[in-house]
């Protein structure tokens, strides 16, 4: 993989020197060069063809970044870890029983949940304020099948707004009844019998609504102090690799009582921004917080800069780079109802909530009926599967897992 981050300096003591502007635009540079982007007097233009496979291609480092920055914590139980995986050769279709498993701080369930994560094609992070992370496992053979990771909404997000009919009121008062899924997939061999529309489908159940309030009810928000009741009204992602199969046709039910279970929305365009890698992302990070008036966070949140993102904008104008040219891309954005009057909800018309009453349990039945079972009799590729594969810290390149949130 290409290693896009900088090299570390150190002063004539030994001890580690901050970059001058000249060396960190040097950086920038580099990286965006060594992906593709031509960089002309400042301006950055995208390479002129960015399908899904050339994305995954941008996003090498970073994955190569977090991957090495696990290794400490992590390569010690990964021996244990791949043995969560299923071996294709000795996998029974037809046995495949999906049970969804919240992960806990500080468990086994959470080891796999970060290990498994560091094999998406594009970088995932942890998320950020209210957090529900899930593994969701195959209760026949106790091996994984997917991850969900659900995190706060971004603030302001256009196709979104517009299809709920929020204005800028109405949606500071509504977003704690939305959720967003931030990491969303299947692993090997599952990938090959769709089970990445599995996971999607259990991200809508009753059961990740349970969770939700039974952490969250009754809490206040960091950010306006309102109390919680512990509703969830909707769901929403944004597809890292452009145009989507997963969420595409998923409907559950059957008949004229069947419903489209996640909705596209719109697109928005993605920026490569975060294919800097987190070594140089953090140069960037703390060139921009220093001195260039940046609001800080509220003191409830943190020190620092209010925001990360910001602080790497920040220094990026301040190295002479031109924002706008970095965006690139479709990236479609996708929600998915929790309710039937899900969006009436939202505008603040009705206060009474109308949930979908569908537990993980019955979405999975749906999903073997619908997607499984019509593969058994010619699907094969996942026999071809092998969990060593999946081996992070060894000369064995790892099969990275299929697309997803």
């Amino acid at each position: 993989m290409l290693n896009i981050g900088p090299d570390r300096r150190t002063s004539s003591c030994g001890i580690d020197a901050p970059p001058s502007r000249r060396e960190l635009r040097e950086d920038v540079l580099a990286a965006l060069r060594a992906q593709g982007f031509g960089v002309r007097r400042g301006v950055v233009t995208a390479p002129s063809e960015v399908d899904k496979e050339r994305l995954r291609a941008l996003a090498a480092g970073s994955v190569a970044h977090a991957v090495e920055r696990a290794r400490r914590g992590l390569a010690r139980h990964e021996g244990r870890l791949v043995g969560y995986l299923a071996d294709g050769r000795t996998l029974k279709l037809a046995r495949i029983e999906p049970r969804l498993v919240q992960v806990a701080p500080r468990t086994e369930e959470e080891l796999l949940f970060r290990w498994a994560r560091l094999h998406w094609s594009v970088p995932t992070g942890p998320g950020y304020g209210r957090r529900l992370r899930f593994l969701v496992m195959d209760a026949h053979n106790d091996k994984l099948i997917g991850l969900l990771g659900l995190g706060d909404p971004v603030f302001s997000l256009g196709p979104r707004d517009e299809w709920i009919g929020w204005d800028r009121r109405r949606r500071r008062a509504a977003l704690r009844f939305v959720f967003h899924v931030h990491l969303l997939g299947a692993v090997p061999p599952y990938t090959h019998l769709l089970g990445a529309k599995l996971v999607a489908l259990l991200a809508t159940s009753a059961d990740v609504r349970d969770a939700f309030s039974a952490r969250y009810e009754g809490r206040a928000t960091v950010v306006s102090g309102i109390r919680q009741d512990g509703r969830l009204a909707l769901l929403t992602t944004i597809g890292s690799l452009g145009r989507s199969s997963v969420f595409n046709r998923l409907r559950y039910g059957t008949g004229p009582a069947s419903r489209s279970v996640w909705r596209r929305v719109g697109s928005t365009l993605g920026t490569a921004q975060f294919h800097f890698g987190h070594e140089l992302e953090g140069k960037l990070a703390a060139y921009g917080a220093a001195d260039r008036g940046l609001p800080s966070k509220p003191v409830s949140w943190g020190s620092g800069p209010r925001s990360r993102r910001e602080a790497i904008d920040k220094a990026l104008v301040a190295l002479g780079f031109d924002l706008g040219a970095l965006a690139y891309g479709v990236r479609e954005v996708w929600c998915a109802p929790l309710a039937a009057n899900a969006t009436v909800f939202l505008r603040g018309e009705t206060s009474e909530l109308e949930p979908f009453v569908e537990t993980a349990e019955q979405l999975a039945d749906s999903w073997r009926e619908r997607w499984l079972l019509p593969r058994i009799e010619t699907e094969c590729g996942h026999r071809s599967f092998r969990p060593a594969s999946w081996r992070l810290w060894s000369d064995r390149p790892a099969e990275l897992a299929g697309d997803g949130a």
